[in-house]
């Protein structure tokens, strides 16, 4: 059997049940870090965003997943944190150019923009698709210089 893939997870308010569903559908192949929140009840979504960088940057998983209303707050918020890479996607392509091309490591999905099929489309390409490297690999190792 293939060992599971540790992702963490992190969500606001209006992320968590999608955040639960996500969770709930990969759990045969994906080691959840579940960085919260635990309900519906109103929270900041930097915090979470936060929670998210911190995590990546100590090594806690080498990927992410981020929900909020839109994904905008939240990946700003992770995007402040020089280790993480978040991109905002809306469908599966863009998850996948994000893995190929920008070696994402964080991907933020808007709980009111996109459906549930197409988030786990999202995630499932952000979970299967490498890094492609060669011509990428420069462009990503500037992001650090910004």
């Amino acid at each position: 059997m293939d060992q599971k893939q540790k992702i963490a997870i992190s969500a606001d308010h209006a992320g968590f049940a999608l955040k639960a569903a996500l969770k709930d559908h990969f759990a045969d192949r994906v080691e959840w870090l579940d960085l919260g929140t635990d309900s519906e009840s109103s929270v900041n979504y930097a915090d979470f965003g936060k929670a998210m960088g911190l995590a990546i940057e100590r090594g806690d998983a080498p990927r992410g997943v981020i929900i909020c209303g839109s994904g905008i707050g939240i990946s700003i918020a992770a995007n402040r944190n020089l280790a993480v890479r978040a991109a905002l996607c809306t469908d599966a392509t863009m998850a996948r150019l994000a893995r190929m091309h920008n070696d994402a490591n964080v991907l933020a999905l808007g709980a009111r923009i996109v459906g549930l099929q197409v988030a786990i489309d999202c995630v499932e390409a952000f979970l299967t698709t490498e890094f492609e490297g060669g011509r990428h690999a420069i462009r990503v190792q500037s992001l650090g210089e910004c």
